[in-house]
């Protein structure tokens, strides 16, 4: 039986993509142990699924077309720069999604239906977009302060009027991502 790595997520536009990227170049001037999402590799992850099996994409893709059949396109904000856990205990820099309501509710009816196939439900689900993912404590106090410097930083807002079934191969360069399917809204 055959698996794949995969993950459904919104990928964002490509005009705010120059805007995130004023940002991480901030993020790149510290001297930080931190790995960056390349820019076409940004994008909001809705669920993440790790390795599944390829016979059940089918199953897996007619339930993500029930929820989405259910949702109009919408309009989201991308604003603010935080970290997870937090700024004290840097893991990951994320830029924030502001009223993400819609998001939230799509995520939520989406994980129901997930966790009726058996798959875990999320315990916490936060929007947000990954630009880094810290690897160690060096330059922490200035990267906490650049956090800081741009946690009310507005990119811009974008429409998302489509999901995406995503193929994630790792490669020592850094992950790969492939569409298998397009689920409009």
């Amino acid at each position: 039986m055959s698996q794949l790595r995969a993950f459904l997520a919104i990928d964002v536009d490509e005009e705010l993509k120059a805007k995130m990227y004023k940002v991480i170049k901030e993020f790149k001037k510290i001297d930080a142990n931190i790995r960056y999402v390349d820019l076409e590799n940004l994008h909001l992850t809705l669920k993440f699924f790790g390795d599944i099996d390829t016979e059940g994409i089918g199953l897996l893709s007619s339930k993500i077309s029930q929820v989405v059949s259910n949702f109009d396109k919408f309009t989201i904000k991308i604003k603010g720069c935080g970290a997870f856990p937090n700024t004290d205990r840097i893991k990951v820099i994320w830029l924030g999604i502001d009223e993400d309501e819609l998001i939230k509710q799509l995520h939520d009816e989406l994980d129901k239906e997930f966790v009726a196939l058996g798959f875990d439900k999320d315990k916490k689900f936060s929007s947000h977009l990954t630009i880094g993912r810290m690897k160690s404590g060096k330059g922490k106090n200035k990267v906490k302060s650049t956090i800081e410097e741009f946690s009310e930083v507005e990119i811009g807002e974008m429409d998302v009027d489509r999901i995406i079934l995503k193929k994630s191969t790792l490669t020592p360069q850094g992950p790969i991502y492939e569409d298998l399917e397009i689920f409009e809204l």
